[in-house]
């Protein structure tokens, strides 16, 4: 799907990029039931076939955010205290941008920034709505259905650009980050 200024997809782009920041802002409290992280669960992927040059553009194209700074300048707001998982590692801090989050997928403008405890660029993650369009791919990668808390059927995918994972480039854990206490 293209962006486009039709001014009724502008509106619903609007409507589920605030359903989705309200969504990740009220998780607060990582122990909650809606959290992020219970959304995850135990996923680990790995990525030894995953083609290096998408992940090269998108790391070029998001590495002007190298600090939150940078992302707020781009209508970037925290969305979420540190993310982490008793077992798997961490996320870290999800910067979300509203007005990014609607049916289209678009690998240079991910909808969320994810930065690690030490304020750096770990994570993209991406958010598209369901609206009955085919699922998104990451480079041939499926993206997982749901795994945040925006109230509307979508998908969502995390792609380590700026970090390596242990766990894979498409695992939502990382366990060489960890959340501070």
């Amino acid at each position: 799907m293209i962006r486009s200024e039709n001014p009724f997809r502008r509106a619903t782009r609007l409507a589920a990029g605030v359903l989705a920041t309200t969504a990740l802002v009220s998780c607060a409290d990582t122990a909650a039931p809606t959290s992020h992280a219970l959304l995850h669960g135990d996923l680990v992927v790995s990525s030894a076939d995953i083609d290096p040059g998408l992940v090269a553009e998108v790391h070029a194209a998001t590495s002007r955010f190298h600090t939150t700074v940078q992302a707020v300048k781009a209508g970037y707001a925290l969305g979420s205290p540190c993310v982490s998982h008793p077992t798997l590692g961490a996320m870290g801090f999800h910067w979300v941008n509203g007005a990014l989050v609607d049916p289209v997928f678009n690998p240079l403008e991910p909808e969320a920034l994810v930065y690690g405890p030490d304020g750096k660029i770990g994570a993209v993650e991406y958010i598209v709505i369901n609206v009955g369009q085919p699922a998104p791919t990451f480079a041939g990668h499926p993206f997982d259905v749901g795994g945040t808390p925006v109230p509307v059927a979508h998908w969502s995918l995390h792609v380590w650009t700026h970090r390596t994972n242990p766990s894979g480039i498409f695992s939502p854990w990382n366990p060489a980050i960890t959340c501070p206490t």
